[in-house]
């Protein structure tokens, strides 16, 4: 069943027209309680989108939150007409599962909302600086990235952790809970409808769909500006994280990531 639902947000009649038609590049911000840094995130994003030669559309999917990004958002979709602003469940994984089925793009960017990875470095992941791939993921580990400002013990709870992801999930990738990752649209399209997690280790669990069904994963070095999150737990992350993991093989062996004709989507509210 579909929630779907939509408002006057400014966007002019031609534009509503095309709505469906494919574009070549969609960034998918997942946002929560993101109303302070939500308008700068857009506004460095727009000045970067107008200066690409190639299509294009943003979709913000706020996910449960309590301040005003909604609000932010929807004021800032009706003076950019390549703007959606979407509704998931609570849950970072939700938000990126609705953007990735509603997306028009041939590319797919997930982006988070700090830019952390500053939105210019989105032209590594894409023709014709990088072809060939099925999957890119920004990575802060593999030769010629770069880390600015990160606290050492936040660094160190990071590669426990991808220690423990290699071993248990998606061998032989060096950064995977990097925020910001470009999948195609075909490889979307087949990996997303059987994420079953809401929360963190959503990355995780659609690289390993992804490594299972023999698609091909690059990483890409970046650089990536450390900002301090409140929201994050270090303990309690950290062990919500092994345990999904596990749950993750789990379902693998349950046959949870195995092909089906019909597979239930996401059902969305859009303003």
């Amino acid at each position: 069943m579909s929630d779907l639902q939509s408002v006057d947000t400014g966007v002019d009649k031609a534009q509503e027209e095309n709505s469906e038609e494919p574009v070549f590049l969609s960034i998918i911000i997942p946002a929560y309680n993101e109303e302070r840094r939500l308008p700068g995130t857009l506004e460095q994003i727009d000045r970067f989108l107008r200066a690409q030669s190639f299509t294009y559309e943003v979709l913000i999917v706020e996910n449960g939150s309590t301040d005003r990004t909604t609000e932010m958002a929807e004021n800032f979709a009706r003076e950019h007409p390549y703007m959606r602003v979407l509704h998931s469940r609570k849950g970072k994984g939700a938000a990126v599962k609705m953007g990735m089925l509603s997306a028009r793009g041939e590319y797919r960017f997930i982006c988070d909302a700090d830019l952390s990875m500053p939105i210019e470095e989105v032209t590594k992941f894409l023709p014709p600086v990088l072809n060939s791939y099925d999957i890119a993921i920004a990575s802060r580990e593999v030769p010629g990235a770069r880390r600015y400002d990160e606290p050492f013990y936040r660094h160190l709870e990071g590669r426990v952790f991808n220690w423990i992801v290699r071993i248990l999930a998606v061998p032989g990738i060096q950064d995977t809970q990097c925020g910001f990752k470009c999948f195609k649209r075909d490889v979307a399209l087949d990996i997303f409808p059987y994420q079953t997690m809401d929360g963190w280790s959503f990355d995780v669990e659609v690289l390993y769909i992804a490594r299972k069904r023999g698609y091909r994963l690059v990483e890409v070095p970046v650089n990536w500006y450390y900002k301090a999150n409140s929201r994050i737990n270090p303990i309690k992350d950290a062990l919500d994280m092994l345990l999904e993991v596990l749950k993750i093989r789990l379902n693998a062996w349950k046959g949870v990531y195995d092909r089906r004709e019909e597979v239930r989507q996401p059902a969305e509210t859009e303003t």
